[in-house]
């Protein structure tokens, strides 16, 4: 039996290494790319646009021209991206990990859309050519002869935005890496605490400073606390400054030894600070799925989100669900995850199986079977 070749985009993994930092689309691509190549059933031809940036050897084997304005007009125009017939002459399925969604003819392409956030929210990113680039967006996602999504949430949104058939979107949601289930020795704990200066006990944000992560009402909410409270539950706020973050900037000047900002954490460290954590606050306005609950539920950590878009599917019964826009409910679940020790330990008990629920196996099996159903269809 002749192996299933696939066309595998691994684009934004060179946009992540050359800017020292892989997102969330970065790290959906890689862990799904790293267990695809595993599957004996499987050819993986790696593709990138350009250059392909910082790629290592193995994550790109076919280069494509760079995704420019002119190569978009063309594609506006209902023409096939330049220089993709050879690619489409090695493969069986093209498999476009973000908004790069490429035009070819005689092969199926499948396109994964975490979320519809640029056209739900347009306040939320970058405005310039923001109007441009939604239209371009919506245009070439309609290219695709499939839609992968990682929620219900977001398959009702990208129907509703992107005027996509219920039929043409499946829902695969994304996998935990075993990193996150590892228990670190007592020395790894020790190391973590002395290297960032942790507190004994702090609630902790994981998540790029931006709007829709709502880190101004986590720090207000936090700051409504009793000031013995505080002083002995600090907040630790982990992430990267984002898309207008100038009012998170003004609330991190005022002088409040009761908030603190770690910039940049190594992926090695990110699960052994969460388990020095008394809890993870993350109300979120706005997500696609949510991974940082599970990554916490798999590292026994007590969860505080939203009961707002994909959180409540993701977190399920596990996690303390609060209105993202009540200040006075994001306080009130701060306290239950300091005061209530059996609330504590029923929400690690049943997070942690809820995170079991989450395997990159099952995404990847998922995956295949699209690859294989569209296949078969042609």
């Amino acid at each position: 039996m002749s192996k299933l070749g696939i066309g595998f985009g691994t684009t934004v993994l060179g946009r992540g290494l050359a800017t020292s930092g892989i997102d969330g689309i970065g790290g959906y691509t890689k862990s799904l790319l790293d267990c695809l190549v595993t599957d004996p059933g499987l050819d993986i031809c790696p593709f990138a646009f350009g250059s392909g940036g910082l790629l290592p050897k193995g994550m790109v084997s076919h280069r494509l021209p760079r995704f420019s304005m002119g190569s978009l007009s063309s594609l506006l125009l209902g023409k096939s991206y330049s220089g993709s017939q050879s690619l489409s002459r090695r493969v069986d399925v093209i498999h476009a990990t973000d908004h790069l969604i490429p035009r070819i003819t005689g092969v199926p392409v499948v396109a994964t859309l975490m979320d519809a956030i640029p056209l739900a929210h347009p306040e939320w990113v970058n405005y310039r050519f923001a109007t441009l680039k939604n239209s371009i967006w919506r245009k070439t996602a309609g290219f695709a002869d499939h839609v992968i999504t990682i929620s219900e949430y977001s398959k009702e949104e990208l129907i509703r935005f992107f005027g996509l058939s219920d039929s043409k979107i499946s829902v695969v949601p994304l996998g935990v890496d075993g990193r996150w289930f590892a228990k670190p020795t007592a020395e790894q704990l020790r190391t973590v605490r002395v290297r960032y200066r942790l507190p004994k006990n702090f609630l902790v944000f994981v998540g790029t400073l931006q709007p829709r992560k709502n880190v101004t009402r986590i720090i207000d909410a936090h700051r409504s606390l009793p000031a013995a409270t505080r002083a002995s539950y600090p907040l630790l706020l982990i992430g990267r400054a984002g898309w207008q973050c100038a009012e998170i900037d003004d609330q991190l000047r005022v002088d409040d030894r009761q908030v603190q900002w770690l910039n940049y954490v190594p992926g090695e460290d990110l699960p052994v600070i969460l388990r020095c954590a008394s809890g993870l606050v993350f109300p979120s306005l706005h997500e696609g799925f949510g991974l940082p609950v599970l990554e916490a539920f798999a590292a026994e950590l007590p969860v505080i989100t939203s009961c707002i878009t994909s959180l409540p599917e993701v977190a399920g019964n596990a996690a303390l669900l609060v209105d993202p826009y009540c200040c006075e409910q994001i306080a009130w679940a701060m306290q239950q995850i300091i005061d209530d020790a059996a609330l504590v330990s029923r929400l690690r008990r049943e997070g942690l199986s809820r995170a079991r629920e989450f395997t990159w196996a099952r995404t990847t099996q998922a995956t295949i079977e699209i690859y294989r159903r569209l296949v078969a269809c042609r």
